[in-house]
C-alpha cells in the first residue's frame, strides 16, 4: 500500500466466488486477503468448522510486526425448521465478516446488525 493510497479497503465477496472453492482454498484465499489488509464480507458465512480451522491457521501465520491475527464476526445458520430437518435440509451460514485484528474490532453484535470500528492508521505495513 502506498502513501497515497491509505485508504480501507473492503471486499465484498458473493456466495458463488466462494461456492466455486473448496474448503481449504476458501481459508487461503481469505488469509491472504486479510494478511494484505483488506477486510472481507463474506456473503455466505463460514461453518463453524471452517471458522475453527482459520483460526487455527492464523495463528501459524502471525508475525508480531505485521500480521496479529484476524478479527471474525458472523451470523451462524439459521434454526431449520421442522420439515427442513426431515429433508435432511441444511441452511448455509449467513453473512460473515473477517478482517485484520489491529484494524477491525466488533463493537455490538445482534440478531440484526454487526457494528464494527474500523482504527484507522494501524494498516499492515
Amino acid at each position: 500500500m502506498t502513501k497515497k493510497d491509505r485508504g480501507i479497503s473492503f471486499n465484498l465477496v458473493s456466495r458463488q466466488k466462494l461456492g466455486a472453492l473448496s474448503s481449504d482454498e476458501k481459508l487461503k484465499f481469505i488469509l491472504q486477503e486479510v494478511k494484505k489488509g483488506n477486510i472481507l464480507v463474506l456473503e455466505y458465512g463460514l461453518t463453524p468448522l471452517e471458522q475453527t480451522s482459520l483460526i487455527e491457521n492464523t495463528m501459524k501465520e502471525i508475525e508480531h510486526d505485521t500480521f496479529i491475527g484476524v478479527e471474525m464476526e458472523g451470523y451462524g445458520q439459521d434454526n431449520a425448521t421442522f420439515i427442513q430437518k426431515i429433508l435432511g435440509m441444511t441452511k448455509k451460514p449467513r453473512l460473515t465478516l473477517i478482517g485484520p485484528a489491529n484494524l477491525l474490532k466488533t463493537v455490538h453484535k445482534d440478531r440484526n446488525m454487526i457494528q464494527t470500528k474500523i482504527i484507522p492508521g494501524r494498516g499492515v505495513k
